[in-house]
């Protein structure tokens, strides 16, 4: 779904606090001093921000004390043979287990105290340990420095997902259904929560509005049992033209314990990328910027995948979340044929009408798979997920088992009637179960979610109102006129419905 305006996002020098990343599990810091004692060098923050079986993804920030430099060279050495697979804001080699980062085009020139941020994923074998020894510029930054935190804490990561079976059910795909553990149906029935995909990347927080408890409680008291949380691939990521006050660690923890307080309400979250990087200027453009600042046709080679895999490492100890891989894919705008939009679709690569390589569901599919995840995955279809006439016959292969249909539905779409639901959605949800993560309409009132509502009703079927915001509800549209669940004309609709369908579909029933 298309968001109100906001605030334009401007470019800024990163300056990132090397402090902030401390609490961060698998952070180093190293002190830059030097063992003569003289004015340190640089600082320097390497995170481990998700680890699985045969991989992770790090980080390394480096804070420059010295005069004002047009460009720069980190390096550093792996200490445990890891190799490093793909990386990002900067051009990154290696050579036996020396790593060097050089600069990329745009982000070579520090000021003294000024920071940068690059990110990598890399794969290792055995034991991940963090190196300990940096240099920028040939200067070293990392003497009489202790970088290891004291291993005997015993306090966990308070944004670590909750046991599942203390909230909500951990779930699977059996035929066409969602089931829980002990094979019960289940239905996914709530709203979106937006904000974490834009509010970032315009530079003014992570969230638009309050995440706190009582109005996560104000969403389950509509009998809500889903929700959906949008994401930014750059802002997750780290990557150095978001504000590091919403990116990277900051980001990733905020979204973590956004996902817990959702589950302490008993209730299913649904993680999903919405904003991706890659310049798109064709048919239907959102916008030119490059950046992540609004709905492209299609995810990303360069960082898509990067995405998933740390997002899917995240969570996949839990069960109970739900991965909504890519939010409204739009080829079928951008390439001449039908044939052509589905094959882009799934298979990604070199697609006609896009500029930047393309990842495809397939890809993204695998991504997450090769972490290890079992999850839940959702993957919408064309014409901004309102077109799954196609889906059966492109659905990407996976090995787990557990891929579920997406679909996307407002007034204004293209199939808004019940005979096209009969004819395009019925085949797909008569094979796999279907989602409808969005549904809306923009006339502040709601006899069209109604429609909706009931088609899915009587064939037991899931879906989620957009959004649980307080904008113009025909702008938006949104659902409610404040955030302790004040509904608007539109969100009555959803709320009455949801409540009328009593303590079952709190139970997904």
């Amino acid at each position: 779904m298309r968001h109100p305006p906001r605030f334009s996002r401007s470019s800024r020098l990163l300056t990132l606090l090397v402090g902030a990343a401390l609490a961060l599990a698998g952070t180093l810091f190293v002190p830059a001093v030097t063992a003569s004692g003289a004015a340190p060098v640089c600082s320097v923050v390497y995170e481990t921000t998700s680890e699985w079986d045969d991989g992770f993804q790090g980080s390394v920030t480096v804070t420059h004390h010295g005069p004002a430099t047009d460009a720069w060279t980190l390096g550093f050495d792996f200490p445990g043979g890891q190799e490093i697979t793909q990386g990002w804001n900067a051009q990154w080699s290696q050579s036996g287990s020396a790593v060097t980062a050089k600069n990329a085009a745009w982000n070579g020139a520090l000021d003294t105290g000024a920071s940068v941020t690059a990110g990598f994923l890399a794969s290792w074998s055995g034991t991940n340990p963090v190196p300990t020894s940096f240099t920028l510029n040939g200067a070293v930054c990392n003497e009489d420095d202790d970088p290891d935190p004291d291993p005997t804490d015993p306090d966990p990561d308070p944004t670590d997902p909750p046991d599942p079976e203390d909230g909500p059910p951990a779930l699977k795909v059996s035929g066409n259904q969602l089931v829980d553990s002990e094979g019960a149906p289940r239905r996914l029935l709530g709203v979106n929560r937006s904000g974490g995909e834009f509010a970032c990347v315009q530079g003014y927080g992570i969230f638009d509005g309050p995440v706190d408890d009582a109005s996560i409680q104000a969403i389950a008291d509509w009998n809500v049992n889903a929700v959906r949380i949008p994401l930014n691939e750059e802002c997750w990521l780290g990557l150095d033209n978001i504000d590091p006050r919403y990116a990277g660690g900051n980001y990733t923890t905020a979204i973590k314990d956004l996902v817990r307080r959702v589950e302490d309400h008993g209730m299913t979250p649904i993680v999903e990328l919405h904003w991706s990087w890659g310049q798109y200027t064709g048919n239907s453009s959102g916008c030119s910027d490059i950046h992540a600042s609004c709905q492209k046709p299609m995810p990303n080679a360069q960082y898509s995948k990067a995405f998933w895999s740390s997002v899917a490492s995240t969570f996949k100890d839990d069960p109970a979340v739900v991965f909504d891989l890519f939010n409204e894919p739009y080829p079928d705008r951008a390439t001449p044929t039908a044939e052509q939009a589905w094959t882009c679709w799934r298979d990604g690569g070199d697609c006609p009408g896009i500029t930047y390589e393309v990842a495809g569901m397939q890809s993204l599919v695998d991504a997450v798979r090769d972490t290890g995840a079992q999850n839940v995955i959702l993957v919408s279809g064309l014409a901004y997920s309102n077109d799954l006439s196609q889906w059966l016959s492109y659905a990407p292969s996976d090995p787990a088992g557990n891929l579920a249909a997406a679909w996307h539905v407002y007034n204004f779409n293209a199939c808004v009637s019940e005979s096209c639901w009969e004819q395009t959605l019925a085949p797909v949800a008569a094979q796999v179960p279907l989602v409808a993560g969005e549904i809306g309409e923009n006339t502040c009132g709601h006899s069209f979610v109604d429609r909706v509502m009931r088609w899915f009703d009587d064939r037991d079927l899931s879906y989620l109102g957009w959004t649980w915001n307080t904008w113009d509800c025909s702008a938006g549209p949104a659902l409610i006129r404040d955030y302790d669940g004040t509904p608007t004309a539109y969100g009555i609709g959803l709320r009455d419905h949801l409540l009328a369908l009593g303590d079952g579909s709190r139970d997904g029933a």
